[in-house]
């Protein structure tokens, strides 16, 4: 098998034009994995800001509720 030599610059061209057509020919799926990934960030941090405060009753939670219905 023959050795392919590349400088270092121009790989990195090399891979910001196939990243670019990768994500103009795909913007669906991209679009859908980006969405998906913040909103799991999104929930990772409303479990830890959860975690940290404080505890309510079920009761209390469903009055607040009922009061915005």
């Amino acid at each position: 098998m023959a050795e392919i030599t590349i400088d270092e610059t121009k790989l990195k061209e090399l891979l910001k034009v196939a990243i670019i057509e990768l994500l103009q020919e795909q913007k669906e799926e991209f679009s859908e994995i980006l969405a998906e990934t913040l909103e799991d960030i999104l929930i990772k941090k409303a479990i830890q800001e959860g975690e940290n405060s404080e505890t309510v009753s079920q009761e209390q939670i469903f009055k607040i509720l009922n009061k915005k219905l």
